[in-house]
């Protein structure tokens, strides 16, 4: 089995191409063959009919001598028409011995002088000059023949006698000779067509290249290497390995934040459960029921804040993983707002004194929305409303709630005292959307002002335990929505903290 696994990837090098998948090779050598399939063809058309016009235009040559050497010889002697026949006129056209060779001569009132009489003669419309050799094609016992003729004009006793003659010669020779010369132009394409493919092939592959060594570099590599590729690669290929440079940074970006998050949960998770497990061998080992009791409260209390912790870790890295998807679409935040206080604000008495102010403009919470046990009114004074138009943005509901979770959280374990209430407030604020959550706590100090932000980062004397996740949760979620969020103390006491949210959206449910 060993063997096996271990030449797995081998095979895999070597398996047979899979013709249903995208192969730029050969689509490259596909669109190459057809251009070259469609060149040779309209180049074969072309030789075809230069070596057609070549044979014709040599044997045509020779039928034009054999006349004129013919109408040389004719004469008129005492008004009649003699000829010796010339065997040079004759012996031009033994080149082509499997053709044969005919020949009339005629006076022009259609008296036979000599020849083969049913020769054909040329057309009417040919006959009328003729004083140079005009060639036309016929068909003669059962073969086609090339014609050459011309008109002899001798002056005669009374007036001009004029004669026909014509020589005509089948076209044996003349297409052997065309199809040689077809042929080996074909040859010549082809031989030429066959080497320019195998140098297109060979600049093909050497193209191709770049992707080759692209994909050793990457194949060489260990699982977390995700530096940029080095190999240098040509113009074309430029924005895609730039892409991928971009994705491998974002993937290290995502296994540095999943690991730094791993190294925080192992450190953070590590002294609470050391100390609950402690104070239970002391719960179990007491026999004073009072001093079990109080061990008992302190386990409960390190269970709070282990499940505290917990699940703001939870919500860190929920909030972390959704950052990177952005999967953004129109949320109310009238509704999230709503549903935040609810999910936030104990339900049990002591009911800290929570107050929701939401737009006059904004619809209440439906019921489809609120969660099926919630009260009939949301925590806080809320006047009646018409409903019109709904404070939305563009962004991930989840986030925005754990955010907002978080935020009212923040106020009710730092800044609710007995006789104090918490003011939670949405309103229209420069074209876009203001969330104010407004405490009567002791407020930030000075120097917390710029790590309180940072991770894990508490006060100097919190007065509930807490793991320092929260107002980091919220900058990360009001960071990627593009907004700002901002801590500030009030005059008289207690903390102001705004997220302002840009308007990117804005719709109308009831148009």
């Amino acid at each position: 089995m060993t063997g096996r696994t271990t030449a797995r990837p081998s095979r895999r090098r070597t398996k047979p191409v899979q013709w249903g998948r995208i192969s730029v090779r050969r689509r490259l050598l596909t669109m190459l063959l057809a251009l070259f399939a469609v060149g040779l063809g309209a180049v074969f058309l072309l030789v075809r009919g230069y070596a057609q016009q070549t044979a014709d235009t040599t044997y045509d040559q020779l039928l034009r001598a054999s006349v004129l050497s013919m109408a040389d010889s004719l004469q008129l002697v005492q008004g009649e028409w003699q000829m010796d026949m010339p065997y040079a006129a004759l012996a031009l056209l033994e080149q082509a011995p499997r053709d044969r060779v005919f020949y009339r001569v005629a006076a022009a009132n259609g008296a036979e002088i000599s020849g083969y009489a049913d020769l054909p003669p040329p057309a009417r419309a040919q006959a009328e000059a003729a004083d140079t050799p005009q060639l036309y094609t016929a068909t003669y016992q059962g073969a086609p023949v090339r014609v050459a003729w011309m008109e002899r004009k001798i002056a005669g006793p009374r007036n001009a006698e004029a004669a026909i003659i014509q020589v005509a010669q089948t076209r044996e020779a003349r297409n052997a000779l065309a199809d040689s010369i077809l042929w080996q132009g074909a040859l010549t394409l082809i031989a030429f067509a066959a080497a320019a493919l195998a140098l297109a092939y060979w600049g093909l592959r050497r193209s191709l290249s770049p992707i080759q060594r692209i994909e050793r570099e990457l194949a060489t590599r260990s699982a977390s290497d995700l530096h940029p590729i080095a190999a240098p690669v040509p113009e074309e290929l430029d924005t895609l390995v730039h892409s991928l440079d971009g994705f491998m940074a974002r993937l290290s970006e995502n296994l540095d934040t999943l690991r730094l998050f791993i190294a925080e949960a192992a450190h953070q998770l590590r002294t609470p459960l050391a100390a609950l497990h402690a104070q239970m061998e002391v719960a179990l080992d007491e026999d004073d029921p009072a001093e079990q009791r109080r061990s008992l409260v302190a386990v409960l209390r390190n269970a709070e804040k282990l499940s505290r912790l917990v699940n703001q870790l939870l919500s860190d890295a929920s909030v972390i993983h959704r950052s990177n998807v952005k999967q953004f679409q129109p949320v109310n935040l009238a509704e999230l707002l709503s549903q935040a206080v609810y999910d936030t604000v104990p339900q049990a008495d002591p009911q800290p004194d929570v107050r929701l102010h939401l737009p006059a403009d904004s619809p209440d919470v439906s019921p489809d929305d609120a969660p099926d046990d919630a009260p009939d009114d949301v925590p806080g004074d809320t006047p009646p409303r018409t409903p019109t138009q709904a404070p939305h943005v563009l962004g991930d509901s989840l986030m925005l709630r754990e955010a907002f979770k978080n935020l009212i959280d923040n106020a009710l374990r730092h800044g609710a005292n007995d006789d104090g209430h918490i003011d939670v407030t949405l309103d229209a604020h420069d074209g876009g959307w203001r969330i104010t959550v407004a405490d009567q706590g002791p407020g930030i100090p000075p120097a917390m002002a710029h790590t309180a932000f940072e991770r894990f980062a508490r006060g100097p004397n919190p007065r509930t335990p807490g793991a320092g996740l929260g107002l980091s949760i919220i900058k990360r979620v009001v960071d990627i929505h593009q907004g700002t969020f901002s801590l500030s103390n009030r005059v008289g006491g207690g903390l102001a903290a705004v997220i302002l949210l840009p308007g990117k959206f804005q719709d109308d449910r009831h148009a």
